[in-house]
């Protein structure tokens, strides 16, 4: 029998092509598209196997509940579906695979937990395809504001729009809101060197950053590339060009853990011989001290407003998500590091955002970081060794039972 940690791996390989996929040429997968639906039907399939009720919440969300010995609040073991564009296979899913093999280990040896095990599939963290991330996290631990819902995708599909297919609404969408809630564990692959650094395969998460995110849109005016002399110009592009650097110099120049990226840059009207005349682009902006995100940011968004004003353009800024560090629980970090057994401890902060920071509003959270090759993340070079991720799994368990020691 193929080991559980090899095939969760597997698994989330044959969730990386068509038809699990948006795009014939790379892995993309956004929330409530065809290749998200296909996604959810595999995924459930393997809950059942595993020996789980699945159900569809209003906000989309794949959930496998395994019954416990008791009903009380359930242990949540989640993480989310949904890609970056030309992603990596397993930043995610492995998360979801692993929770999955918790509860398959659980039931081939015909064992409950004192408690329900509900395992989440998360469908919208990374924020690719609406301009907000973790909608479906939020929505389920109770903490979305309605106006979060009124956005719509690139195409100008609307969020309702796109829920349609599935029989789902915005009007309803708040309903996906959990009840109480023992705890909730998320694994995930590092996104970073730190693990592979000190060799090893898993790793405890103290806590992950503050972020900021802001949607931005330099207006300049358009005109003749070969007409308009270089002292007439109000060029958006241009403009959009010192403000990207001027975030990476103010970061550089913090000295610390704040980072500040532009990840998508837009300009228009996207001909060869027109000068751009509008531009849109993003800022993130995360640092484990909010203190420290926050003074970056604004001297970022100062500085934007000085180059806009220096090279006559417009700036228009709208902040899209604001994450407040989290924590994770000390009580059950302990039982995680405990779960070690024998492995060689180590714990460290997270950088990246996960669905663990919206889900600490409804119960303690803890995450488990895997070691993954060279560090690389969202990108499709993403590289997890199997046998990392049956040590996981390992710990995974021993969390479970301890957890289950102190009911």
């Amino acid at each position: 029998m193929v080991a559980s940690g090899a095939r969760a791996v597997a698994r989330c390989d044959e969730l990386g092509v068509a038809p699990y996929s948006d795009a014939p040429d790379m892995l993309f997968r956004a929330y409530l598209t065809p290749a998200f639906a296909a996604t959810q039907r595999a995924i459930a399939g393997w809950m059942q196997q595993a020996g789980m009720e699945t159900r569809i919440d209003e906000a989309a969300n794949l959930i496998g509940r395994y019954a416990g010995t008791g009903d009380g609040p359930p242990l949540i073991i989640g993480s989310h579906i949904d890609s970056v564009r030309d992603g990596g296979n397993y930043d995610g899913p492995l998360g979801v695979m692993l929770g999955i093999e918790c509860v398959a280990a659980l039931h081939a040896a015909g064992k409950r937990a004192p408690f329900p095990i509900e395992v989440y599939a998360f469908g919208d963290e990374e924020g690719s395809r609406f301009p907000a991330s973790m909608l479906t996290s939020r929505a389920v631990a109770g903490t979305l504001d309605p106006a979060d819902l009124e956005v719509g995708d690139r195409t100008g599909q609307s969020l309702d729009e796109a829920l349609a297919p599935f029989e789902l609404s915005t009007l309803t969408y708040a309903k996906a809101a959990h009840g109480p809630a023992l705890a909730y564990l998320e694994a995930h692959i590092e996104q970073g060197p730190v693990l592979e650094s000190e060799g090893l395969a898993v790793g405890v998460v103290t806590g992950i950053a503050s972020q900021l995110r802001y949607e931005l849109t330099v207006t300049g005016r358009a005109g003749h590339a070969g007409t308009t002399t270089m002292s007439l110009r109000s060029d958006a592009l241009t403009a959009a060009a010192e403000m990207v650097l001027a975030a990476e110099r103010i970061a550089r120049d913090a000295a610390s853990d704040v980072v500040a990226t532009v990840g998508r840059l837009i300009a228009g009207p996207g001909a060869p011989n027109v000068i751009p005349g509008r531009v849109g682009f993003t800022l993130d902006v995360r640092s484990l001290d909010p203190t420290r995100r926050n003074a970056a940011a604004e001297a970022i968004l100062a500085e934007f407003e000085a180059v806009a004003a220096r090279r006559g353009t417009a700036l228009a800024t709208e902040q899209v998500n604001d994450f407040a560090a989290s924590p994770c629980d000390p009580e059950l970090i302990g039982l995680l590091s405990a779960a070690f057994g024998d492995q060689p401890q180590f714990s460290l902060p997270s950088g990246a955002g996960h669905d663990a920071m919206t889900m600490a509003a409804l119960c303690p959270t803890a995450m488990l970081f895997i070691r993954c090759k060279g560090g690389v993340s969202h990108n499709p070079a993403e590289h997890v060794d199997p046998a990392d991720v049956e040590i996981a799994l390992q710990v995974m368990l021993g969390f479970i039972y301890a957890l289950g020691d102190t009911q």
